[in-house]
């Protein structure tokens, strides 16, 4: 068992996460729902509603949907005129949704979970249903469920504060509801607290995670949910896709003495789970939760799964509309490139984007020129990904030259390759090796996010010279053995 996944339990127990029996009325079925595929379901298509829908306009003799058997005798000698065509109309056909998000899949139940109880909301603007319709709304009209309470994260409740800009907690204009602030000034980050909590029965947590370690929901929902178990707090976490797919597994594991706000879970930098298998793996492996034994096993938690979902998808194929998950990742391609270009431009000369455009996406260097950096680029052959010119206007208005990150072959593609080849071809092409410069904040910020000490100590000494293809292979191998391990806590396949 390897060091960065640690005390995992064998056949670890699931009889608490409740997996609902879903029965259709037939009715509802013949005009709403057909069988897809297990565990989905998508509008039924007109064609099959013409039959039964002509039969009883037949029965109830509806003339001008149905010619007689015979024709009338004739009164005249005149043929008759021709009967004028039927012209069918029908309404456009409803959205087919091939994912059932958490929240969708509650509300199916009649949000049997949350009745009479107390209900605090964890949530931010990508926590919506599959019909984009915010999930604070959802419960605020569902019949019988009580929210009396919101909890935001990083960026605020609506997405409207920039990355690392703490806010009180306050009463949201547009509800009326006390918001209450996990990333405030006065307590640690992400840790609500008793006071916060006083208010509810139970904590549901929808936040829309984007695959990767260093993206700061995963360890809001991690440390939420130790802090509601030794509160005596129930917790319901509605599951929603990782967009990068479920089998990606890329980077290095985070070492324990770098676990913080950007990285509570000990997994690769591209982990492959869901929020709700993360919340799992929290809840049924000791020593991840950070609590004894007895207030995690003790403690309530429901994961409610998505409907249609498998591994092997990406956000394109789930049929959804991506909405921010926070104000540089505004669609599913700055999700890409967060796991591939955020780790590379922490320190040194890189930096993501191209002027005001393309964050994650684009790539560009304060002094390098881009004849350099483009070949330098091209050389190392990287799968699945090829790179072009961009230009785009800069805070000054002036056009600022880089290189977009094209992914060619998704499948070929390895997520966090590009990054350690920047931190490598930073200490080539700068005067200085930036990583044995930088001061100790800067350094703590790397570590926390990259997770590796070994790699950094071994970048420092020898700066160009790191051998980052043997320390890629190396990682490949530990992501297999983590994956494997993971594989108890899946809900999809």
């Amino acid at each position: 068992m390897t060091a960065w996944l640690v005390g995992h339990e064998k056949g670890a127990d699931r009889t608490s996460i409740g997996f609902p029996i879903f029965v259709f009325e037939f009715v509802r079925r013949l005009t709403n729902l057909a069988p897809d595929m297990p565990g989905h379901c998508r509008p039924l298509p007109l064609k099959h509603l013409c039959a039964p829908v002509l039969l009883l306009l037949g029965l109830l003799g509806c003339s001008s949907s149905q010619a007689p058997s015979r024709p009338a005798a004739a009164t005249t000698a005149a043929r008759p005129a021709p009967a004028a065509p039927v012209v069918v109309t029908t309404a456009p056909a409803a959205p087919v949704y091939p994912v059932m998000l958490g929240i969708d899949v509650l509300e199916s139940e009649g949000f049997a979970a949350l009745r009479g109880k107390r209900v605090g909301l964890l949530t931010h603007p990508a926590g919506v249903n599959r019909r984009g319709e915010s999930t604070i709304d959802v419960l605020r009209r569902a019949p019988g469920v009580k929210l009396v309470a919101l909890y935001a994260v990083e960026h605020g409740l609506y997405n409207e504060l920039p990355a690392e800009t703490t806010f009180p907690d306050k009463v949201d204009a547009r509800t009326g509801l006390m918001v209450y602030s996990l990333y405030n000034a006065k307590t640690q980050h992400f840790v609500p607290t008793r006071a916060q909590l006083k208010a509810i029965d139970v904590l549901v947590i929808d936040l829309q995670d984007i695959g990767v370690r260093s993206y700061t929901f995963s360890g809001a929902m991690k440390t939420a949910m130790r802090v509601c178990f030794e509160n005596d707090k129930e917790v319901i976490v509605l599951d929603r896709p990782n967009p990068l797919g479920g089998l990606k597994v890329s980077g290095p594991p985070l070492d324990a003495q770098w676990v913080s706000d950007v990285g509570r879970f000990r997994v690769p930098y591209v982990h492959g789970l869901t929020i709700g298998e993360l919340a799992l793996m929290a809840k049924n492996a000791p020593g991840v939760l950070g609590t004894s034994d007895a207030v995690r096993e003790r403690g309530k938690l429901t994961v409610v799964p998505m409907r249609g979902w498998r591994r092997a998808m990406r956000w394109p194929e789930t049929g959804l509309t991506f909405v921010p998950t926070s104000t540089a990742i505004q669609d599913f391609g700055a999700v890409e490139g967060y796991a591939m270009t955020g780790l590379g431009c922490i320190i040194g000369g890189f930096s993501h984007g191209v002027g005001k455009q393309y964050p994650f996406r684009g790539i560009s260097h304060a002094t390098a020129k881009i004849d350099v950096v483009e070949k330098e680029l091209r050389a190392l052959n990287l799968a699945g990904l090829q790179f072009r010119r961009v230009s785009a206007p800069d805070r000054k208005g002036n056009p600022a030259i880089g290189l977009y990150v094209e992914i060619t072959d998704y499948d070929e593609w390895q997520p966090i390759d590009l990054s350690f080849q920047l931190m490598k071809l930073a200490c080539k092409l700068e005067r200085r090796n930036p990583f044995a410069t930088a001061p100790a904040p800067e350094r703590r910020t790397f570590l926390v996010h990259m997770g590796s000490s070994a790699f950094f100590n071994d970048l420092v000494t020898k700066g160009a010279a790191v051998d980052v293809d043997a320390w890629l292979r190396t990682w490949r191998e530990q992501a297999k053995i983590y994956q494997e391990q993971s594989k108890r806590y899946w809900l999809y396949r």
